[in-house]
């Protein structure tokens, strides 16, 4: 799909200004904490949850499958590339950092999308495949599991802070109009492909739990603060595109 390619195309080109900007102005303190936090939220690969609600709002389940694995393989190329020139002072040189950071995000985002194809062909598996898909809202439950992990991460990330509060504001007003941004992108790039709703969603809903993931673990912990407000943001939007979908809907019929 065409739109695959040229959403792929914007994060990739999001990401590289980001960073840029970080090495050519020498971005450092509270600078470096907020774009650390945009970069996480940019970076991040689209949510496993996208496909599920662009199905709700009328969009291709089939289509937002396959850019979520698009998504999670360059996210993996990314984060190895980028985070090592960001944070020098991990004790690393390049290489090894690269290779560190590499090997870390592919355990968290390429393996489980092999393990779960080998479980889903593999006849010797199948048993497993049958029970994990017959229990109902499991995957809901293992995401609010995470969600609640993760919350708890980004909480005490601010209660330890010793920054303002007008700044930790800062960075929640950002994470809204990035989200806001990303949406709106995505909606734009998918229209000239009569592709608008899956787009958009592809773009603009990420996987906020693996974002606070690596920010917490390769950069400023505070800088979880970016993506932790970015789940409620994008929330929020989702709520109202389903509401929004649910009341055309009635009209229509």
């Amino acid at each position: 799909m065409k739109w695959h390619l040229w959403v792929g195309l914007f994060q990739i080109v999001s990401v590289i200004v980001i960073v840029g900007w970080i090495l050519y102005f020498h971005a450092t303190g509270k600078a470096l904490i907020l774009l650390e936090a945009i970069l996480t939220c940019i970076i991040g690969p689209c949510a496993s949850a996208a496909a599920v609600v662009t199905q709700k709002i009328g969009g291709d389940l089939t289509e937002m499958v396959t850019y979520t694995f698009i998504s999670n393989f360059i996210c993996a190329i990314l984060i190895p590339i980028c985070f090592p020139l960001i944070e020098t002072n991990m004790g690393f040189t390049f290489t090894g950092a690269f290779l560190l950071i590499l090997n870390k995000v592919s355990l968290v985002l390429i393996v489980p999308m092999l393990l779960a194809y080998i479980t889903k062909h593999w006849h010797l598996l199948r048993p497993l495949y049958r029970w994990i898909i017959n229990v109902n809202d499991l995957s809901y439950y293992l995401w609010c599991a995470s969600l609640l992990i993760v919350s708890g991460t980004t909480v005490k990330n601010i209660v330890h802070a010793n920054v303002s509060v007008s700044f930790l504001l800062l960075i929640a007003i950002s994470s809204l109009v990035l989200c806001l941004l990303q949406f709106i992108a995505g909606k734009s790039i998918g229209a000239f492909f009569h592709n608008a709703v899956n787009s958009g969603q592809a773009l603009g809903q990420k996987n906020t739990t693996f974002a606070i993931w690596i920010a917490n673990t390769y950069l400023n912990p505070l800088s979880t603060v970016g993506p932790g407000c970015y789940i409620l943001w994008q929330n929020i939007i989702n709520s109202v595109e389903i509401w929004h979908y649910s009341k055309s809907k009635k009209r229509t019929n």
